[in-house]
């Protein structure tokens, strides 16, 4: 069996992953609050201002990667690096879900993510429920490319051992 990719999808592929592994920190502050609310899915958000210090070739999409909070463990990530179409956002945000429940909300805590892989590229949705099916995909889809040696390996880096 023969598989032929065009070149086309070569480049675009290479544009998504030529700036991962990518470490971003910042200080968690307020979001629109649809996240918990509308989605099930709690989002810590980073200002305007870290998101604009992001490489400018970022392809916007769904990534998957690691988080820390603060001093804390390391847990499991997917963030949404875009406008959130559905939502017709006017400026681009990160959007990070930590899979992990907390107790509390953890706003202006220091919050590191690394950015190992991207899932998809941003779309719109016809639902709601379109998206929270998606958002679940997601999630699950990160926790399978987690396992893998380079994504572990990324989880114990450097970045996450620096004490705030």
């Amino acid at each position: 069996m023969r598989i032929t990719v065009s070149i086309s999808a070569t480049i675009r592929l290479l544009k998504m992953t030529e700036h991962l592994p990518l470490f971003i920190e910042g200080e968690v502050v307020k979001g629109f609050g649809r996240g918990s609310k509308d989605l099930g899915c709690p989002t810590a958000n980073y200002s305007l201002e870290v998101v604009k210090s992001l490489p400018e070739r970022l392809e916007p999409g769904v990534y998957y990667g690691w988080a820390k909070v603060d001093n804390g463990p390391v847990y499991e990530m997917v963030a949404n690096v875009g406008w959130c179409p559905f939502y017709q956002n006017k400026q681009m945000s990160v959007e990070t879900h930590i899979i992990h429940k907390f107790e509390d909300d953890f706003y202006g805590s220091q919050l590191k993510i690394a950015l190992a892989g991207y899932l998809r590229g941003e779309k719109n949705f016809d639902s709601l429920d379109g998206l929270i099916e998606a958002i679940k995909q997601d999630i699950e889809n990160a926790n399978q490319n987690l396992k893998s040696t380079s994504a572990l390996n990324l989880k114990n880096h450097q970045f996450f051992s620096n004490v705030i």
